[in-house]
């Protein structure tokens, strides 16, 4: 029975798309044959109601494929021999995998061994497809594959606008926000200025909620202008040490209040590839932390390291500490660890989450190691950012951007 043929009905039209799928074969005949089939192929992806063509293209040689990927050619779906002159197939799956590029790639052997095939997987290869293979093997295999490529755009896709409503939600919130919480600080502000007033204290409490309040609309928006992309990224090269102390002198009022003093460890001209606001993000909210949660009289040390192609920043306080559970829970969304130190203490829930999730745009890593009563380390590690049409390789150096395939 010819499944794909079987009769369907859908309340909507299947929207329409067309697949890139290239052959690397070094058997030209076999290529002629696989087009024949392929450029006459359609599948129906019932799931999200779309039907996928094909167009085709082939090269003989691992060499002219990478050189075509080198180029920016664009490839959805890849037919793999294992066995080539030259650059085999292996070797096209490695040199796919140091540039980051993910495409769905069916492996074509006669020679497959367990072993081949666990590197092969490893490597990013989908499928596989023995020679000889009949038409209809090849079309089940495309079809699979198909499915699978397809299903897992929309999931991103969906992931993406999930941002997008969000980002967008968040930024219509602060808006509306900002402009009441202005005009109250304003006249708590004339307020605590006029001699005859005899509240004061609440005064003062209430400007310190505003305050809070504010704080948690930029939080907010830094962390959803960051999840959606909406805010434009510019790689630079940083001198940490200078973030460093102009993060010191905006909590410096708040430090010098309790007798708490900062210090600085970090090499001369130490230097980070990294976009400038998410850089000051990083360092503002781990010594804010260290500040607000240390003990009056206290310290809090900023040590900068570079280890190859990564800074690692460490951010430690001789605060209230955490026990390990509540120091495994930091990084989540809105999570505020509340005992009996903390109750007094404003904040979002926020800031850390946020670290975390640049930590992760530069390949990098947040933990936290505390102990209750002594204190708490943060350590931040940060990869360099690849510039604008540059990719980072596994020594570190820049490299020529492979395009990334377009969606269907």
């Amino acid at each position: 029975m010819n499944l794909d043929a079987a009769p369907r009905e859908t309340l909507m039209d299947p929207q329409q798309t067309t697949l890139q799928v290239v052959m690397v074969d070094d058997e030209e005949a076999l290529c002629q044959g696989v087009r024949r089939i392929i450029e006459r192929y359609k599948v129906h992806v019932a799931d999200v109601l779309v039907d996928a063509a094909y167009t085709f293209r082939y090269f003989t040689s691992g060499e002219d494929y990478l050189v075509y990927l080198s180029e920016g050619g664009a490839v959805d779906l890849l037919l793999l021999d294992l066995k080539l002159p030259g650059v085999g197939g292996m070797d096209v799956l490695d040199a796919m995998s140091s540039q980051g590029r993910q495409v769905l790639t069916i492996m074509i052997t006669a020679y497959a061994t367990f072993e081949t095939a666990v590197k092969a997987t490893k490597l990013g290869a989908y499928d596989f497809l023995a020679k000889p293979f009949t038409p209809d093997e090849l079309r089940y295999a495309l079809r699979k594959a198909t499915q699978q490529l397809i299903l897992s755009r929309q999931a991103l896709r969906l992931a993406e606008e999930k941002r997008q409503v969000r980002f967008n939600f968040i930024s219509v919130l602060a808006h509306e926000l900002k402009a009441p919480l202005n005009a109250v600080e304003g006249y708590l502000n004339i307020l605590r200025t006029t001699e005859e007033d005899q509240n004061l204290q609440m005064v003062e409490r209430s400007i310190v909620r505003v305050d809070g309040m504010k704080k948690l609309i930029g939080d907010l928006l830094d962390l959803t202008r960051i999840e959606s992309g909406q805010r434009e990224r510019v790689i630079k090269r940083l001198d940490l040490g200078e973030l460093a102390r102009a993060s010191f002198d905006l909590f410096a009022g708040d430090a010098e209040r309790r007798g708490i003093t900062m210090e600085l460890d970090a090499d001369k001209g130490i230097e980070l590839l990294a976009d400038a606001g998410e850089a000051e993000i990083v360092f503002n909210n781990l010594v804010s932390n260290a500040v607000k949660y240390n003990r009056d009289g206290g310290r809090v040390t900023v040590a900068i390291r570079r280890r190859g192609d990564a800074v690692r920043i460490a951010v430690s306080d001789t605060g209230i500490g955490l026990s390990p559970d509540e120091a495994g829970k930091l990084f989540n969304e809105f999570m505020r660890i509340k005992n009996e130190h903390t109750v007094r203490i404003l904040g979002s829930g926020l800031g850390l989450s946020t670290v975390r999730k640049i930590a992760n745009m530069y390949d990098g890593e947040a933990t936290v190691k505390s102990e209750p009563g002594v204190g708490s380390t943060f350590t931040v590690t940060l990869h360099d950012a690849p510039v604008a049409g540059e990719r980072r390789t596994g020594g570190g150096e820049a490299a020529p951007a492979a395009a990334p395939p377009p969606l269907a």
